[in-house]
């Protein structure tokens, strides 16, 4: 497949933004020293989609005008820090749950290098694939490019750093033919709309008002993702869109960061002390 020249594309600032309280900045550096090489090495190139990666240290302010990779705790932090749906700006953010990955035994840089690749490509969870199979009935494949194949065992290293392996779009093309078309950027997918061990994607069935339900590569769903956290893209992609709710102002998400971690210190002293 034919690159996209460099000098064709705009560049999207994303700050990403430390508020865990599982993770140091020191730890976080080459997590994003990573994904900004799989952005511009492996991404790019292929989904003609560019980005500059900023790590923002724990109580400080990014930037107007970026988007938001935010690193969190859990899905209740992303209520209790006030990040929501859009930054204070009105763009794009993703959440990454490292207390959540480490509890689980997952890899929270193949959850950042998850998130990142997906907000990039749909930045507005609203993008879809309809596929037709009958006159009057169809099914919408949701545009999400690391779902099928976000297995932490499925990625690939980049300087020590695991990073989430991510479809073409020729995953998403019924007419792709097998032998002639590469459909991930490990080369383990087969077929068009293929399912990896572990993977997933959300469907819409447009004729059972079902709304959108997860289709996975096992009848019984392995990964606790498939669930979905609260602040999700797959919750959000399930909600309408008047209902999005705007970040606080970052200096408003600190102190209640501060409140966050002072609450954690008390359950753990009581804890303790009982």
């Amino acid at each position: 497949m034919p690159s996209i020249p460099h000098a064709q594309l705009a560049t999207t600032q994303i700050s990403v933004i430390n508020e865990s309280t599982v993770l140091t900045d020191a730890e976080v550096t080459p997590v994003v020293a990573a994904l900004q090489q799989q952005v511009t090495n492996d991404f790019r190139p292929i989904w003609g989609v560019d980005a500059e990666l900023k790590l923002i240290p724990q109580g400080a302010q990014p930037p107007a005008g970026t988007w938001w990779l935010a690193i969190l705790d859990d899905s209740d932090q992303a209520g209790a820090l006030g990040y929501h749906d859009l930054t204070p700006d009105g763009l794009p953010i993703g959440k990454v749950f490292a207390a959540s990955d480490l509890k689980a035994g997952m890899s929270w840089s193949v959850t950042a290098s998850h998130e990142l690749l997906e907000m990039l490509a749909d930045p507005n969870i609203n993008l879809t694939v309809f596929v037709q199979n009958a006159d009057t009935a169809g099914t919408l494949y949701a545009y999400e490019v690391c779902d099928a194949c976000e297995d932490d065992s499925l990625g690939y290293p980049i300087n020590n750093v695991q990073v989430s392996d991510f479809v073409y779009p020729a995953w998403f093309k019924s007419f792709r033919a097998q032998a002639s078309t590469q459909f991930d950027r490990m080369n383990k997918i087969q077929t068009p709309l293929q399912l990896l061990p572990g993977g997933y994607i959300g469907m819409f069935d447009v004729t059972a008002g079902t709304g959108w339900q997860q289709q996975t590569a096992e009848r019984v769903p392995t990964n606790v993702r498939h669930r979905g956290h609260v602040g999700s893209r797959r919750e959000r992609r399930a909600v309408t869109r008047d209902q999005w709710v705007v970040s606080l102002a970052q200096r408003k998400i600190n102190s209640n960061a501060q409140l966050y971690r002072q609450n954690l210190q008390s359950l753990e002293r009581r804890k303790t002390a009982a």
